[in-house]
């Protein structure tokens, strides 16, 4: 029942920000065909549901072939790979508005799991990525909320980025997706939706922790980190 209700709140979210957010993304559009590399979306293998590999949709932000260039699958604040109207959608968040297309296939939800690219799942302890993706990977979620500046959070960082990542950031990250997928429910996921809402008004809230007591606490203090 869940999963047929989940399904139902995705396409009805997804149109009705489809129609919403038509007016911003023709211009945008525009804007990067005449701009950067002249591309519009860029689309990557992120592993989804059940551990099945799908494209994800993007608005084009970084270099061509940034992959194999500068941190790789890590991304820095100020990373030189980005382009100029490319920080300013990544630091919006504007670049992850696509994904409704994704939703609209049927291979991501509005919320759930972040999708990510083999080097940064491979960072997830093995109990992590054994039952991560037993729901469809989220435009947003409850990781997404807490890790909403990741990149300011490891450009910080004293030691190298993927470093951070992997003692850092990838086990609390894999606690707190554990956390969604024993806690999923409509109104947990009501409740993600309106937390995101939230977080881009006030990005530096922790309203998250109040309102899902549970969350595992954060392993580390980013302060003490830098």
């Amino acid at each position: 029942m869940y999963t047929f209700f989940k399904r139902l709140l995705d396409l009805f979210v997804a149109l009705i920000a489809l129609l919403l957010l038509l007016p911003l993304f023709i211009p945008i559009c525009i804007i990067l065909k005449l701009t950067g590399e002249g591309e519009v979306f860029y689309f990557q293998k992120r592993i989804g549901y059940k551990n099945e590999y799908f494209y994800i949709w993007k608005y084009a932000t970084m270099l061509k072939n940034s992959l194999n260039m500068g941190t790789g699958s890590i991304t820095l604040r100020n990373d030189p790979r980005v382009t100029p109207i490319g920080g300013f959608l990544r630091k919006t968040k504007i670049n992850e508005l696509p994904q409704i297309i994704n939703v609209l296939q049927g291979n991501m939800s509005v919320v759930g799991p972040r999708p990510l690219v083999d080097a940064t799942f491979n960072a997830y302890a093995d109990e992590v990525k054994a039952v991560v993706y037993n729901s469809k990977p989220g435009i947003t979620g409850i990781g997404s909320i807490i890790f909403r500046d990741e990149e300011k959070l490891i450009s910080a960082a004293t030691i190298p980025p993927h470093e951070f990542y992997k003692k850092y950031i990838a086990p609390y990250k894999g606690e707190v997706e554990l956390w969604y997928q024993q806690n999923k429910s409509f109104s947990t996921d009501i409740l993600i939706i309106f937390l995101t809402a939230w977080a881009i008004i006030k990005p530096e809230s922790e309203l998250h922790f109040s309102v899902f007591k549970t969350l595992p606490k954060r392993n580390f203090n980013p302060e003490e980190l830098n």
